[in-house]
This record gives C-alpha cells, sequence and structure tokens, in this order.
C-alpha cells in the first residue's frame, strides 16, 4: 500500500482460519489502521491480492458485508434511541442474508444479556455509562451474527469485571459460533490472553507471527531465576531453569526462599522485536503457526 511515493505496507501476507483470534500488534504508525481498513473494505489497495470470506474486500457487496462485523474504539450516533429499539431497528438490515447455516440478525434479548445490558434495554442511549457505551458498540457489531469480526480496542474504557465479560463473550463467538476475529489492541495483556496467534507490525511489515508462547520461546530461550538466601538477594539467567533450580536446591537446599522464574513476557518479546526492526537489524524470528 502506497500513500504518493511512501510505502506504508509492504509485503503483508498472512491468513486467519475459521473460530481463530488474531491479534495485530504495533506501535503507532505501524500500519495496522491501513491493514484493517483494507480488509474491511473501506481503503483501496494501491496493489496486491487481498481475499476476506471468498471475496475481494474492494469488491464486497452488502451480502458479503453481513457476514462481517466492526467494533470501532468509538461511535456516538442514535443517542435518542433506547437500547433495545436500537439493536432490533439495526438488526432488520441482516434478516435478508440469513442462510440455512446462519440466521440472522443475533436475538435482541439473547445478545443483551451476551454483553451484559439486559438491566439497561429500556434505557437512551445518551444515558448509559462510559463502559455499558463500549458495550453496545460491542453488541452492535456483532448483532448480525458476523462470520468475521474486526475488533479496534474493544476494551477501552472497560473496567476490570467488564473487561473479563468481554474476553467470555468473544470465547463464546469463537467456540459456538466459529466467528474469526482480528483484534487490534495496545493491550499486550488483552493480546496474550485471547489471541491464539499474534501479527507485530512495524514499519508497514510483519515481523513476527506465532502465538504469545511461541515468540516468547523463540525471542529468548533464557529464564530469569531470582530467589533469596540469608537475607540476600539474586538474579540469574539461566538457559535450562529447571535444571539450574535443581542444582541450586541441591547446593544450598532449605536455606532457598522466595523462588521466581520468569520466562520473556510478551511485552518483553515485543518490545525487543520492534526496537529490532527500528535499528533495521535482520530479523530474527519467523514463526508461522501450524
Amino acid at each position: 500500500m502506497r500513500y504518493g511515493k511512501t510505502d506504508v505496507l509492504n509485503g503483508v501476507n498472512f491468513s486467519a482460519r475459521r473460530g481463530e483470534v488474531v491479534a495485530l500488534l504495533g506501535p503507532n504508525g505501524a500500519g495496522k489502521t491501513t491493514t484493517i481498513e483494507i480488509l474491511e473494505g473501506f481503503r483501496m489497495r494501491s496493489a496486491g491480492a487481498v481475499s476476506v470470506l471468498g471475496t475481494d474486500p474492494a469488491h464486497g457487496g452488502e451480502a458479503w458485508r453481513a457476514r462481517t462485523g466492526i467494533v470501532l474504539q468509538s461511535w456516538r450516533d442514535h443517542a435518542k434511541w433506547q437500547v433495545r429499539e436500537l439493536l432490533i431497528h439495526l438488526g432488520r438490515y441482516y434478516a435478508p442474508y440469513s442462510t440455512a447455516s446462519v440466521t440472522r440478525p443475533w436475538d435482541t434479548d439473547e445478545l443483551l444479556e451476551t454483553v451484559g445490558l439486559t438491566a439497561h434495554a429500556r434505557k437512551r442511549v445518551r444515558q448509559l455509562s462510559g463502559g455499558q457505551r463500549r458495550r453496545l458498540d460491542v453488541a452492535i457489531g456483532i448483532v448480525g451474527r458476523p462470520e468475521l469480526l474486526f475488533l479496534d480496542e474493544p476494551t477501552a474504557g472497560f473496567d476490570p469485571e467488564a473487561r473479563r465479560d468481554f474476553h467470555d463473550v468473544v470465547h463464546r463467538l469463537t467456540d459456538t459460533e466459529q466467528t474469526t476475529v482480528l483484534l487490534t489492541t495496545h493491550d499486550l495483556d488483552e493480546a496474550e490472553r485471547l489471541a491464539d496467534r499474534i501479527l507485530i507490525l512495524t514499519s508497514g511489515t510483519v515481523i513476527a507471527d506465532g502465538s504469545a508462547d511461541e515468540l516468547a520461546r523463540t525471542m529468548s530461550g533464557q529464564s530469569e531465576v531470582r530467589w533469596s538466601r540469608d537475607g540476600q538477594r539474586f538474579v540469574h539467567a539461566a538457559d535450562d531453569a529447571t535444571a539450574f533450580v535443581r542444582e541450586l536446591f541441591r547446593q544450598y537446599g532449605d536455606s532457598i526462599e522466595d523462588l521466581e522464574v520468569r520466562r520473556a513476557t510478551l511485552e518483553d518479546t515485543y518490545m525487543a522485536l520492534v526496537r529490532q526492526a527500528e535499528h533495521a537489524a535482520p530479523p530474527r524470528l519467523t514463526v508461522v503457526a501450524a
């Protein structure tokens, strides 16, 4: 993808399977938004080939769009509508696109319960709190029972309980509805909890592709071992943490206290890969999930 003489995306190549959650991570300006907008059919690409649900998004019609759902970072329309009537109204647009395998739209009462808005069904949208408004954004995105769901910073504004509830909704969509989810977020903990695969995008190029565990293990084989003995605190980097800890106890036995073994986190891996890419180092990591 090129703007003028600048390549915003270069050689971005990935696929997502049915029922899979794929998280797209990257610093600001990495090309995440452009990638998503191309896949959603809202931006024309300058080159390359794209297929979403078997269709080129640039030429996707209404029947194709009915199979996708989008949860934006924010949406402030329809302030005077009641929550339930808004979902019923929007759901009617999807009814003509029901199939033998997928009945559209989602039942309104079931949808309200799924996103935790049953008690607020009669409220007007303008009366909702920030967290409740975000839940409504999610409901609007999935009212048509999408086969592919785009989530852009979906839990921004959620408290911890609402965040957990939303994660349960995503797992339900993927497990029972076999919905494919493409997630963009700056919350690395959320990506690690939700995603089957993580793509790291920087400077318009995918520099890593794999599960959080695969990325962490491949980026660094070392673990950090911390322990206390005789009032002193120790830290050691070990290639084989199990063997090191076994030897530690063999030498010092019960005098070892506060033992902690820490492997590289997704945040460690992400920061290392982004720094490496920004300094134009040769790629060290290529992981493709089976």
